[in-house]
């Protein structure tokens, strides 16, 4: 897929990845609308832009509020004359013990990293469908095919996403319209704090930089890739868990030990 003059609505846009995936697509030629909550940090990444010779429409909005979502879709159709990829982003990441999660944070974590996608994604659909084009993709997690330890709600909601995406793909077999998943290992990005990133070194997980996730992202839509799994050994434990799930839970029983030493 040739992403120069496509139309982009890219969520989660003012986050680590977010900022890098938008360079990197703006350098690619497609039209960006970028959608965050923070619309001084939107304001800085499109001057970013600017400076490259890009430019971009922004949305600072709260994407859980009544009717945001309604909004965006047609906002972003409205600047650009319609969309033709949807990238879901936006996410939030809690390292917790199970337990000390408020109900409050489930809920709105299961709302950011589940229900607001799947309902973006509806609500763009018939845009598509009466095309007979598009593409949508979601950003998910190597959580989403490996239960991590004190990540339960986010490996759930990322779990949930993964298999929305298969479902929505399969669905669409026999349109022009592609699904893609991505599955990044942990990224370098504020998502982390301090804990979770003593954690990760100690277990000697690795991390990427955003700039790399996002030029994979941007391989793999160019490939029109339906699954892109980011990091190794990661993917491979993430493939193995599909198999032998025991196996998995054996061997990170060291790191559960040590990762309760950073709750």
């Amino acid at each position: 897929m040739d992403l120069k003059g496509k139309r982009i609505l890219l969520t989660g846009a003012t986050g680590g990845l977010g900022q890098e995936l938008a360079i990197s697509l703006a350098r690619k030629g497609a039209e960006l609308t970028l959608v965050g909550r923070d619309e001084a940090k939107l304001l800085l990444l499109k001057n970013s832009l600017s400076q490259i010779g890009k430019s971009a429409h922004i949305i600072g909005i709260d994407l859980s509020e009544t009717g945001a979502v309604s909004q965006v879709s047609k906002a972003a159709s409205r600047y650009m004359g319609g969309v033709d990829i949807l990238i879901n982003n936006a996410g939030v990441m809690d390292f917790i013990k199970f337990e000390e999660q408020s109900p409050e944070r489930i809920g709105q974590m299961i709302e950011t990293n589940v229900t607001i996608p799947i309902q973006l994604t509806n609500a763009m659909l018939a845009e598509y469908l009466l095309r007979g084009t598009g593409h949508i993709v979601f950003v998910g997690s190597i959580f989403g095919s490996l239960g991590f330890p004190h990540f339960a709600t986010y490996c759930a909601s990322k779990f949930a996403i993964h298999g929305f995406s298969q479902s929505l793909r399969r669905e669409l077999s026999g349109t022009k319209i592609g699904v893609t998943y991505i599955a990044p290992r942990g990224i370098n990005t504020a998502m982390n704090d301090a804990n979770t990133v003593a954690m990760w070194e100690r277990t000697n997980s690795e991390m990427d930089e955003p700039v790399v996730v996002a030029n994979r992202i941007v391989r793999g839509l160019e490939k029109k890739q339906q699954e892109v799994f980011i990091g190794q050994p990661q993917s491979f434990f993430a493939w193995l868990n599909g198999v032998c799930p025991k196996l998995i839970s054996s061997a990170i029983k060291k790191d559960t030990k040590i990762a309760r030493q950073f709750l």
